[in-house]
């Protein structure tokens, strides 16, 4: 039988990993072997009748000082799964990015000669270039799904394999022919995690209220990834109301993002993985992201922004598709004309709409094999060391 561990810290790699899951096992199906998946994931993995043996729904964290309240749960959850690793001695464990948590697990597994193989290369190449020989030692594989990365670990020994975006395939299998974009529909995509809705949130707001006094015919949806946070969500936008009557109506929905990012014709989003996922639907975006202060501090010492940018969409396209804005330039005075000049018939539509094509394009697998399932094949011809 063999035995994988998936580990997925956030909502993202959740995703994949319930993609993966599913392959693994029509895999093993075909084979006539069996196969046991267990690991730490969220809903995703779980629906995919992945037991899992640590619940990672709250633990998408962003930035140094967010981490440290939760830091002890950290800690806890990785022990825990060391010593499991350790006892079971799974055939490779596969790491979907999460780096915070997964380089620590991914030298632990090294020690405990686990092959490790790690799907979603953690961005590196931002934050910890000096890191990649580690990476390359301590990794069995290497599985990318941007296609410069594979030139980011050309100096090394280990061979990273660009295997397509998993999204560029989801976002497709889920897209209705029959839904058709309105022009007059506003999609507010603030975040996924707690701190993001505190501090982005607001601007947001203060934002499309300005923007419908000059656009009247513009309707403003907000779509949350789970019941929590859209709670949250709701929460700051009755309060914000009190003080300022004249916000417009937002609806908000829960779970059905994809649809949206059809339906709607224009957004602002908080930087992340969602902003590749409406470049794949054709949805343009205004980008923006806010730390806690002294993250910020940090991560201007440690951090260079790749090829200058921070979202990931302008990152792969090598230029801005998507204007994005950090920390106080995500607020309304510059927000709002980089919004206008999105909307349909504004001066930067068509430039934004070739753009997130020729990023999708890219994205694509290279081979006529689905994302998980060239994934999935990667990891079965994994051998166990001695």
């Amino acid at each position: 039988m063999k035995n994988f561990w998936i580990i997925a810290g956030e909502a993202s790699g959740d995703m994949y990993g319930a993609e993966l899951a599913r392959e693994l096992r029509k895999i093993a199906e075909a084979k006539g072997e069996k196969v046991n998946i267990t690991g730490m994931g969220g809903p995703k993995m779980m629906a995919a009748k992945v037991p899992v043996k640590v619940d990672s729904t709250e633990l998408g964290v962003m930035g140094i000082f967010e981490v440290t309240r939760i830091l002890f749960t950290f800690i806890k959850i990785f022990f825990k799964l060391v010593k499991e690793a350790r006892q079971e001695r799974p055939d490779a464990v596969i790491l979907i990015d999460y780096p915070g948590f997964n380089l620590l697990f991914a030298l632990a597994m090294h020690r405990a000669k686990i092959p490790v193989i790690w799907y979603v290369c953690p961005h590196l190449w931002v934050w910890g270039k000096w890191r990649l020989p580690v990476l390359a030692r301590i990794c069995r594989k290497m599985l990318v799904i941007f296609p410069f990365e594979e030139e980011v670990f050309a100096p090394t020994p280990l061979k990273a394999t660009f295997v397509g975006h998993p999204l560029s395939e989801i976002v497709a299998a889920r897209l209705n022919p029959e839904l058709q974009r309105d022009d007059n529909t506003f999609l507010l995509l603030p975040g996924s995690r707690k701190m993001e809705i505190d501090k982005l949130l607001v601007p947001m707001l203060e934002s499309v209220t300005q923007l419908q006094k000059e656009r009247p015919e513009l309707i403003f949806h907000l779509a949350a990834p789970r019941e929590k946070i859209a709670a949250m969500c709701k929460e700051k936008i009755d309060e914000f109301r009190k003080k300022y009557p004249d916000c417009p109506e937002i609806s908000i929905s829960c779970g059905d993002t994809g649809v949206w990012m059809q339906r709607a014709a224009t957004g602002l989003a908080a930087s992340g993985t969602v902003t590749v996922e409406c470049a794949l639907s054709g949805l343009p975006l205004v980008v923006g992201y806010k730390l806690n202060l002294m993250t910020l501090f940090l991560a201007r010492i440690l951090v260079k922004l790749y090829r200058g940018f921070f979202t990931m969409v302008n990152i792969i396209a090598d230029k801005e598709v998507f204007q994005e804005f950090l920390q106080w330039h995500f607020a309304p005075k510059e927000l709002l004309p980089a919004i206008k000049a999105i909307l349909p018939g504004g001066s930067r539509r068509a430039e934004v709409e070739a753009g997130i094509k020729a990023v999708a394009d890219a994205l694509r697998n290279p081979n006529n094999t689905s994302v998980a399932e060239r994934v999935a094949n990667e990891c079965w011809e994994v051998s166990p060391e001695k």
